[in-house]
């Protein structure tokens, strides 16, 4: 397969991936695919996709290719025996800092440059500009830079440093964030789920609307850790939100809810409290479980 210097390459057709090569086709891109299963490359085909026979037919076809697959090491069993040399390897497949770290040595040995991505977005939000869709990345400026119109397609990118695992680490830090945040909607559907006289979808729009008020927190808490001052605007502090804390834990009780989803964070406010800290908010608490 000829190499072509204006199409791209995508290794991986999994739901994401799918939705990757659609937005690039409908954009007028030239597209290579490749899949483990060729089944499911065959419905890019009347789109105007080329369907490699192998992954390393695939990446000669294409100076840019994108990786989105199941793990860091399919990652690297899907490229092992592939000409990487002179290629611009985007790896889109979900991992960890210190895989991507690994991935940008590997891909530097063998002559490529790398970037890395995480993506903020479910497939049905590829490829629509109007769902706040974006991809992070991380890893070679220069890659970046001149592909960057074609890594807009799917999504909005944003770059985040040329250190390779900073992607992956923004992702991260943004899904725990949602996990937390999915924890305390738990909890608190939890508490009104056995009152008849409370909807749960009369009480979501209160719900959506105070988190999307408190989320301004974390501007405070940002400028707290960059100034070093835990002190700095605090409007309710460390000891008043212990005392607070009593009454949840009550409720709970009373409501015949399991406070299990509460107390790790709590506990670790109680032992900033005792620290002497209760003129802070709850920024310290960070220094608490950094390791």
């Amino acid at each position: 397969m000829e190499e072509n210097t204006s199409g791209l390459t995508l290794l991986g057709l999994g739901a994401m991936g799918t939705a990757l090569a659609h937005a690039w086709l409908a954009a007028g891109h030239r597209l290579t695919v490749w899949n483990r299963t060729p089944g499911r490359a065959k419905q890019l085909v009347g789109r105007g996709a080329r369907i490699a026979p192998s992954a390393a037919e695939a990446v000669a076809a294409n100076r840019l290719v994108v990786t989105c697959l199941l793990d860091d090491a399919s990652v690297g069993e899907t490229l092992d025996g592939a000409d990487l040399a002179g290629r611009d390897l985007v790896n889109l497949t979900t991992g960890t800092p210190a895989q991507a770290r690994a991935r940008a040595a590997w891909a530097a040995e063998r002559g490529a440059r790398f970037l890395d991505g995480g993506i903020m977005a479910v497939p049905p939000m590829i490829g629509v500009q109007e769902a706040g869709a974006f991809i992070l990345y991380s890893g070679s400026r220069d890659l970046f830079d001149e592909h960057r119109d074609t890594l807009a397609v799917p999504a909005h990118p944003v770059y985040v440093g040329e250190d390779a695992g900073y992607a992956a680490l923004h992702d991260v830090a943004l899904l725990s964030a949602m996990t937390g945040m999915f924890a305390g909607i738990a909890h608190a559907f939890a508490l009104l789920r056995r009152e008849k006289g409370i909807s749960p979808k009369e009480f979501a729009p209160m719900l959506a609307g105070w988190l999307t008020a408190m989320t301004s927190s974390a501007y405070g808490t940002a400028d707290q850790l960059e100034s070093g001052d835990y002190t700095r605007n605090v409007t309710s502090n460390l000891a008043m939100m212990v005392e607070g804390n009593a009454t949840m834990l009550r409720t709970a009780e009373e409501q015949g809810v399991s406070a299990e989803l509460l107390t790790p964070f709590m506990t670790l406010m109680e032992r900033r409290l005792a620290d002497g800290y209760g003129d802070e908010d709850t920024t310290g608490v960070i220094d608490l479980i950094l390791r």
